[in-house]
């Protein structure tokens, strides 16, 4: 199994190392050449990793909201 899979979750990670590894799961499908089992670890690797990285923008878009609804609105 390659580095970009050898973690099991990646929930630790932040927004910005989930999408950095989210791009070189990526660049490494699109290369072609990898054997199908381990395709298909990229495959649930990345999309583990785009729904971590949504998770992490919903919790910063909330806090924003909070914060302005704190300010009245205000930006």
């Amino acid at each position: 199994m390659s580095e970009t899979t050898s973690r099991p979750d990646g929930d630790e990670l932040t927004y910005e190392q989930a999408r950095e590894e989210l791009v070189a799961v990526v660049q490494r499908l699109e290369s072609g050449g990898v054997p199908l089992d381990e395709s298909l670890a990229l495959w649930e690797r990345g999309e583990h990793l785009a729904a971590l990285c949504q998770q992490r923008l919903d919790g910063a878009r909330a806090k924003v909201d909070a914060a302005r609804a704190r300010n009245g609105g205000q930006d």
